[in-house]
């Protein structure tokens, strides 16, 4: 192809946002001349791999939209290191049947077991089978609906809130809640309860939620709400984090013996 038409499809590609088209033209110019393909051959094949740059470009910006403070993937687990309850209950959550089917995730268990590291793993997971996901710590989220109450905007939070396929809110417990804090978490969970996902993780079962929020009868509805046909998994265990640490420490006292 003559360099005058290739820079005019270049332009056009640049003009038009056609990425995929532009980023593979040179490789597919050459397969085309190689092994004699058609026109229509040639064309479908363009348009396949632009295709495929608008899915991957889709899906990356689902989860930059997700806002994870990490991307930590399922693959990076350590499955065998998963406390129990996780390690037979991932299988099936990994298919993602639980936002198809509206349900909820609790993960529950001390700090450093893999609970965020899994539910954001879950999140990117859904994010790539086209899901649109929110990810929000608990202490952030409620400095937001706050801050939303006082310009005015919680109808609109609300309403973000609500239209997500799965959220993931984490570190539910870390912090307790005054009264007023409690019922907007309850408001919020309320829009979504039976009908969209949420996995929570928290460091504290159930009979220690009267800590978290300082009202027993938000409590008391807010663990009605979430636990309804939920997966409920306990997640307590040695930490990861601990564990590594002391791993870390013994190949370092191994290393200084072998350079004394």
């Amino acid at each position: 192809m003559e360099g005058s038409y290739l820079q005019s499809i270049n332009d056009n590609c640049r003009m038009l946002k056609l990425g995929g088209v532009k980023g593979s033209l040179d490789v597919l110019l050459k397969d085309a001349i190689a092994q004699k393909w058609s026109y229509d051959r040639f064309l479908a094949e363009l348009l396949n791999r632009e295709s495929e740059y608008r899915d991957k470009a889709r899906r990356r910006a689902m989860i930059n939209k997700a806002h994870f403070p990490q991307l930590k993937y399922l693959e990076d687990l350590d499955r065998a290191e998963l406390p129990k309850d996780m390690a037979i209950a991932l299988p099936e959550l990994e298919t993602l049947d639980f936002i198809r089917d509206n349900q909820n995730i609790i993960m529950y268990g001390n700090p450093g077991t893999g609970k965020t590291h899994t539910a954001i793993g879950l999140g990117i997971k859904a994010c790539l089978a086209g899901y649109n996901v929110l990810y929000a710590s608990v202490p952030r989220l409620l400095v937001e609906i706050k801050e939303s109450e006082s310009q005015r905007k919680l109808s609109r939070l609300q309403k973000r809130f609500e239209k997500y396929d799965l959220t993931i809110l984490d570190e539910c417990g870390y912090k307790s809640f005054d009264k007023e804090g409690a019922e907007a978490l309850f408001n919020l969970i309320s829009l979504r309860a039976g009908l969209k996902s949420i996995i929570i993780t928290t460091n504290l079962g159930f009979d220690k939620w009267d800590q978290i929020f300082t009202d027993k009868v938000i409590a008391a509805a807010i663990v009605d709400r979430l636990t309804f046909k939920a997966y409920i998994v306990d997640m307590n265990g040695p930490s990861f984090r601990i564990k590594a640490t002391e791993k870390w420490m013994k190949e370092r006292k191994q290393k200084q013996k072998s350079e004394k």
